[in-house]
């Protein structure tokens, strides 16, 4: 049975939107705050829309029109770091029967607000990862993990359809690793991808073993297939053999 989650959209209706002055660059204003670090700032989403969750937000950084794929590699490490240790300590609390970390970017990603920033959501009664099959991480290898690099796969069953991309790290403590993959392959995604025309993406986080596993998706307006009969389209082995060779080329760079 699909699990669902109970939406309030009287409280939606409260949230501002890109039209209104950012509520994230004005720092003095912000409530709630959990942890800072320089200017990424954990707090508590201020319009929680979604009953029996505890929602939170992740400002990465104070500029207002930053994105992953702008950011210092040092900045970027930072704000790995700090999500990831945000989404472990909501875990640890034993509060939720699951914790979801992801990121939404771009006017097609489902999000409200351009300034940069993450959620992370505890779910009181949802298992967030209940229809999750390991099978949508593996895929066309673009690169093995080395030192300096994460696992790179392009999804042959995606969760949604056409091309994701899964970043892997065996060891979670790799997290410099995966920041600065998940760099490269958004730069691939933006500038890249289909000559460029992408201006949205998600971010998904997930445990595997000992490892984590940042799963990229680029968005477009949701195809009638997958919404009305929850089909998945693919790409054709030719086209996908083109997107490996694409995303090395970037990750080399």
């Amino acid at each position: 049975m699909t699990q669902k989650l109970t939406f309030n959209v009287h409280t939606a209706q409260k949230k501002p939107n890109n039209q209104d002055s950012c509520p994230f660059c004005q720092i003095d204003s912000l409530e709630k705050i959990i942890a800072q670090e320089g200017d990424m700032i954990w707090l508590d989403n201020k319009y929680p829309v979604l009953a029996k969750t505890y929602q939170t937000l992740i400002i990465e950084s104070s500029q207002h029109l930053g994105d992953i794929t702008t950011y210092s590699k040092a900045h970027n490490r930072q704000i790995f770091a700090f999500a990831l240790k945000a989404w472990r300590q909501l875990e640890d609390s034993g509060r939720f029967k699951t914790v979801g970390l992801f990121k939404n970017f771009g006017p097609l990603s489902g999000g409200s607000l351009r300034h940069p920033h993450m959620q992370v959501i505890g779910f009181e009664e949802v298992d967030a990862y209940e229809a999750i099959d390991a099978e949508t991480f593996a895929g066309a290898l673009v690169s093995q993990e080395r030192t300096d690099l994460a696992r790179v796969t392009i999804s042959a069953q995606p969760l949604s359809s056409f091309t994701e991309i899964n970043v892997v790290i065996a060891d979670q403590r790799d997290s410099d690793k995966l920041a600065d993959t998940v760099q490269k392959v958004l730069r691939y995604v933006l500038e890249g991808y289909l000559g460029g025309a992408c201006s949205s993406y998600n971010l998904f986080f997930y445990h595997q073993g000992e490892g984590l596993v940042c799963k990229v998706i680029p968005r477009f307006v949701a195809s009638p297939y997958m919404i009305g009969y929850h089909l998945v389209q693919v790409n054709s082995a030719v086209r996908v053999a083109e997107e490996v060779a694409e995303l090395q080329a970037f990750l080399e760079n």
